[in-house]
């Protein structure tokens, strides 16, 4: 499990893709009655990203992507992936105390509409602030993080205190391919039609 961070580089084009993804299981009797089954709490993402350059020159672009592709060895192992839209959380509660319980979940929402759907953050990159009803703790005296962004608190919040963080974080992710297609269309100048991912915020791959 590689905590390599996926590269930014200039050359990413339109279209992006981000598809969330769940396994469910269809029976469909004669009758057409259907009857499913949901074996996936939390959704894997699939991210596809097109670039129309990388430069060949002293900017290293191709370099840095080709490189980054030999070092996980394709889809063998995963990465840490910053999705533009959505890898940062302001004040976001992640638990609330019931005055015994003294480790929590770091989560996200995606959220809109009277809808929300919320799943387990494990790969915390920044992590600004957490609080408890309102007021910020400090780290050790107050609390610890685990490297899956589980929370101890010295302390059991009080029943009822909101428990919020402040922060960004990665998906862990692996290329869903073996094969990179880097293709030369002018001197110094190289493409990347089609490089595509999976992961989620907490560790699935």
């Amino acid at each position: 499990m590689s905590n390599t961070v996926f590269p930014t580089l200039p050359g990413l084009a339109w279209s992006t893709g981000k598809h969330p993804i769940f396994k469910t299981k269809i029976q469909e009797s004669v009758s057409g009655r259907e009857l499913r089954s949901s074996f996936q709490a939390y959704p894997l993402w699939r991210f596809t990203l097109s670039y129309e350059f990388l430069r060949g020159d002293s900017n290293d672009d191709l370099k840095k992507l080709l490189a980054f592709f030999l070092v996980v060895r394709g889809s063998w192992d995963s990465f840490l992936y910053s999705d533009p839209d959505f890898s940062s959380v302001t004040d976001y509660q992640f638990g609330v105390g019931d005055g015994s319980t003294t480790q929590f979940q770091l989560t996200r929402a995606i959220s809109a509409g009277g809808n929300a759907f919320v799943e387990p953050v494990q790969n915390v990159n920044i992590l600004t602030n957490i609080k408890k009803a309102g007021v910020t703790q400090t780290s050790p005296a107050n609390y610890s993080i685990s490297s899956t962004g589980l929370v101890t608190f010295v302390s059991a919040p009080a029943a009822s205190a909101s428990l919020t963080w402040t922060g960004t974080y990665y998906y862990r992710c692996r290329f869903m391919m073996d094969e990179g297609g880097f293709d030369q269309f002018m001197k110094q100048l190289w493409e990347l039609k089609k490089c595509e991912f999976k992961g989620a915020p907490g560790n699935k791959v």
